[in-house]
């Protein structure tokens, strides 16, 4: 299926502790360009979500952004300072015992101490956290192709039109070309007939050079190659494959040969076809600009 170079997926996805938001984003290019953001603590992750997102795409400039936020507590472990607070508790016992005080110390009053407890952030496990942004991931790389599917479909049938209009034109060219061949070729004959009046030649031999030099206005050759170009164009929208440079060599192709058409032509009909034409291939071009 025909795919857009233009496309857009997000996900958000809760995992593990773990709020993980993925956008996937990308522009036409020539080839496959990745750029990312992610937060610098899980820059470990990049290359993998590079070849994750590569087996999907083949062209276009990619970004990825990557947010993750540990839910509250999630990502923390909580030490109890033992020692500290043996220490507090001997320390203050010792005082009320020595001023006479009552002893009514509670771990209510521990908490309050400095150095009870220790804060840590839990060690991350690498692979878990890569699991989860790959889950992520993957359900914004499904989204972000099914958009340029659509978007290739209506590239598709936009090349189709503009591809039949040209079609349209090719045969009112060809209804055109005999009787543009021989009013050339009788106003060469006429021509010729004058420029030699009087002089001993054979009217046979001015008939056949006017013949020889009017079928160089013939342009048949040169539409029956544009009709093969149009062929192999609707062909290449229906591979499921990458075919935007493909596509972009056999529209050159079909420049090419309706300027040799424009260039061959002595009528003025032909010419407006001409010009047409080229109006319609040059839109063509600017929408598989965007194709994959």
């Amino acid at each position: 299926m025909l795919r857009s170079m233009t496309g857009y997926g997000r996900s958000q996805k809760i995992l593990n502790g773990r709020d993980i938001t993925v956008e996937i984003r990308s522009v036409n290019h020539r080839y496959y360009e990745y750029s990312s953001r992610i937060p610098r603590v899980y820059n470990y992750i990049d290359e993998k979500l590079k070849m994750l997102l590569k087996g999907s795409i083949s062209r276009g400039k990619v970004e990825v952004a990557v947010t993750i936020n540990n839910i509250e507590g999630k990502d923390t472990v909580i030490h109890i300072n033992k020692c500290a607070a043996e220490g507090y508790v001997a320390a203050l016992r010792s005082v009320a015992d020595e001023l006479g005080l009552e002893d009514d110390l509670r771990l209510s009053n521990l908490i309050k101490l400095p150095d009870i407890f220790n804060i840590q952030k839990a060690p991350d496990d690498e692979e878990q956290i890569w699991s989860d942004i790959s889950e992520a991931a993957s359900e914004a790389l499904e989204k972000f192709v099914g958009m340029r599917r659509v978007e290739g479909e209506r590239l598709k049938a936009d090349v189709l039109e503009k591809t039949a209009n040209i079609e349209t034109m090719v045969g009112e060219v060809e209804k055109l070309s005999p009787v543009t061949v021989e009013n050339y070729r009788n106003r060469l004959y006429a021509k010729l007939s004058e420029v030699l009046e009087g002089k001993d030649i054979d009217e046979q031999r001015i008939l056949t050079e006017a013949a020889i030099f009017s079928e160089k206005i013939a342009v048949d050759e040169e539409t029956v190659r544009l009709r093969s170009h149009i062929s192999q164009l609707r062909e290449m929208l229906e591979a499921d494959e990458s075919i935007g440079r493909k596509l972009d060599f056999i529209v050159q192709e079909m420049n090419r040969e309706v300027n040799t058409i424009g260039s061959k032509a002595q009528d003025l009909n032909v010419a407006k076809f001409v010009v047409d034409m080229k109006a319609e291939i040059e839109k063509i071009r600017e929408q598989i600009q965007n194709i994959e």
